[in-house]
């Protein structure tokens, strides 16, 4: 590559990255702007979590998912069969979605995982996000929820592909994954229930003022208080059921990580995809 073929190839990665770390503090602020606009949160009520907002940040999403999409085709780190095979992976995806299992369980976080990690934070995120969508189009689960689900399992893939790589252990190196794959079971539910909350704890007109739960959020209550509360919200409704999900990623990540692994690098290599 000569120098100038190099200087555009960091400029677009440079320019990758920024609208990655763009769409990430886009979804952090759709998680987390209720806690800092409690009156728009009242006024949306329950059941209408970011109903309002929702089609925006989805709208926003998608583009920029797409723009990194077009960076990554400018330095040619992506060609047209390495989108194919993005494509193609999207499909696979969402349809083992359709894979029923026990509590919160779904097979779809184990190619993003596995593909961030094979090849580089880009690529896991487009997978995780884009995956997501086309389930939900699928499952007929198109609602304010989606663009949440997206980020949530776009960020799975992202951090997959910060992982440090291990040479000359593939065992060890896949048990690692599969503990990997176990965090992002609990740490995607952790980061889901955000989405409804402070919404769905809204205090209601019915309660006497003297009778506070301890799950509910209220403003003005700092943040240790707050994440006290979410604490207790989450071991008390959500922990069972995302336990299911972490057992699963783990399972599956150990019982079918390694052959993965080796066909998804096999791709790479032919393909001469460049990682992040």
């Amino acid at each position: 590559m000569t120098a100038v073929g190099k200087a555009s190839f960091y400029k677009t990665r440079l320019l990758s990255t920024l609208i990655l770390a763009l769409a990430s503090g886009l979804g952090a602020w759709a998680f987390l702007y209720p806690f800092f606009a409690p009156a728009a949160r009242q006024a949306a009520g329950e059941g209408l979590a970011h109903a309002d907002d929702a089609p925006l940040i989805f709208i926003l999403l998608l583009g920029l998912c797409l723009v990194v999409i077009v960076a990554n085709l400018e330095t040619r780190r992506m060609d047209a069969r390495v989108v194919a095979v993005l494509g193609v992976l999207v499909s696979i995806n969402a349809t083992l979605r359709l894979i029923p299992g026990p509590a919160g369980f779904s097979a779809m976080f184990f190619l993003p995982i596995l593909c961030g990690y094979v090849f580089g934070a880009d690529f896991g995120f487009l997978l995780g996000a884009l995956s997501l969508l086309v389930s939900g189009i699928i499952t007929s689960g198109v609602g304010p929820w989606l663009p949440f689900q997206m980020f949530a399992t776009g960020w799975m893939g992202l951090i997959s592909g910060w992982l440090p790589r291990l040479s000359g252990s593939s065992r060890l190196e896949v048990v690692l994954l599969a503990l990997w794959g176990a965090w992002c079971g609990l740490l995607f539910g952790m980061v889901m229930d955000l989405w409804f909350w402070p919404y769905l704890l809204a205090p209601t007109a019915g309660q006497a003022s003297g009778q506070a739960n301890a799950a509910v959020w209220e403003p003005g209550i700092g943040w240790l208080p707050s994440l006290a509360r979410y604490g207790l919200f989450y071991l008390t409704t959500s922990l069972w059921w995302d336990a299911g999900r972490a057992i699963g990623n783990f399972m599956l990540v150990l019982v079918l990580g390694a052959p993965v692994l080796r066909l998804l690098r096999r791709f790479r290599q032919r393909f001469q995809f460049e990682r992040a």
